[in-house]
């Protein structure tokens, strides 16, 4: 009779430094064979560590744990995967993704959220990962599709991480193939079609703000075309009332303070108009240094996303406008940077634009074309036209189509 042995395992743990701080790996050998792997970030400061964190302790916890799985014979070969499940594997491109490919947190909790809600449920998180088929893809983008629950957007977005995961998956020898490489994408048109507010609209608006702060946050929105997270973060040392500018150096949002969604720091103008609602309220009793919010809350604190949102619309309607909530596109707080999108290309060459809107393809720049007024476009044409001699009457038709009696 055989009688299988248990395996030799032998590992230990150790601190890598990453350009998001540091994190630790875990290496071990099982019968002379080694294997690495990520365990998750350094904590350092005291107290208990926010979860995701690992002191050595816990981070020595964790081999601990795999080297008893792998004693058992529970991971066969962890490099191979020929256990390996799909939560696991989804496990490891997330922690890849943040630590490796250095995505935001925010980010990858949208990413974590999609596995939750999308990925686990679909395939089952113990299911091993080599077991997943173009099939089981191709139904859970049919079902997704056929649901009508998500955008195509979104059902797009969805299968593009699966296949991200896959990919690494297969980098990591767990996979022979990925299964999303052959599955059909998911089309995804954008019509180019928003609300906007003319200019003597936006003065409705501000008219009708509840507070100095929103007729101010307003007037910037819709006249410096700055995001919501970027009139959240912006502070006094970014306004140069002499110069007249704004320069735009972070972005605030999911309670976080980053770079603009652009990854670059920018510089719009500052007309006159939103420059004085900019004055007035720097001139409030508190909160006025240059390392203090432009527009906050009464602790000097970021404006709730929400509220500010709620405050646009209830403005709206004060202002006569109320209707344009219930249009086929309902209007929204970011159409107000869409106003400026359509005035500034009326004003500034294309390039200029994007700068000055920190877009990163000059192509979501040209969606605010369409709204530039054709009139010169027409007269010259017009004029064309007009040049040319017609040899007969515009109601006598051709020859070759008239018909005979």
């Amino acid at each position: 009779m055989h009688h299988q042995t248990t395996p030799t395992v032998s590992g230990s743990v150790f601190r890598r430094e990453r350009k998001r701080g540091p994190v630790w790996y875990a290496k071990w050998r099982v019968n002379g064979r080694q294997h690495k792997k990520l365990i998750g970030p350094v904590w350092t400061e005291r107290g208990r560590p926010p979860q995701g964190f690992y002191t050595r302790k816990m981070a020595e916890a964790v081999l601990h744990a795999w080297m008893t799985d792998a004693r058992r014979g529970a991971h066969d070969d962890p490099i191979t995967g020929r256990t390996m499940t799909f939560e696991a594997a989804c496990e490891a491109w997330l922690s890849y993704v943040e630590h490796d490919k250095g995505r935001a947190s925010t980010t990858v909790g949208d990413y974590r959220r999609t596995c939750k809600n999308h990925f686990w449920p679909e395939f089952g998180p113990d299911t091993p990962v080599r077991s997943i088929t173009k099939r089981d893809v191709e139904r859970l983008r049919g079902r997704l599709l056929e649901e009508g629950r998500m955008t195509r957007a979104s059902i797009h977005k969805v299968l593009v991480l699966l296949h991200g995961c896959m990919k690494y998956a297969k980098r990591q020898g767990w996979i022979t193939s990925n299964p999303c490489e052959d599955v059909e994408r998911v089309t995804v048109k954008k019509s180019g079609d928003f609300q906007i507010l003319s200019v003597e609209e936006v003065h409705a608006v501000i008219r009708a703000a509840e507070t100095e702060q929103d007729a101010a946050i307003f007037a910037v929105a819709a006249f410096a075309g700055l995001r919501m997270g970027e009139l959240r973060a912006l502070r006094w040392r970014d306004v140069d009332f002499a110069n007249h500018t704004l320069h735009i150096r972070a972005n605030y949002t999911h309670s976080q303070e980053r770079v603009p969604k652009s990854g670059k720091v920018r510089a719009v103008p500052l007309i006159d108009l939103a420059a004085a609602r900019l004055d007035t309220i720097s001139r409030r009793e508190l909160f006025t240094q240059p390392g203090d919010l432009v527009f906050c809350n009464p602790l000097g604190s970021y404006v709730h996303e929400g509220d500010l949102r709620r405050r646009f619309y209830a403005a709206l309607r004060v202002a006569g406008l109320g209707h344009k909530r219930h249009e086929t596109k309902p209007i929204v707080f970011h159409d107000l940077r869409h106003t400026f999108g359509t005035l500034a290309v009326k004003a500034w060459d294309l390039a200029t634009v994007q700068g000055y809107m920190g877009h990163s393809d000059i192509a979501t720049t040209m969606l605010y074309v369409h709204h530039v007024p054709k009139t010169e476009h027409a007269d010259q044409l017009g004029r064309l036209v007009g040049r040319q001699e017609c040899p007969r009457s515009a109601t006598q038709p051709l020859d070759r189509y008239a018909v005979s009696g």
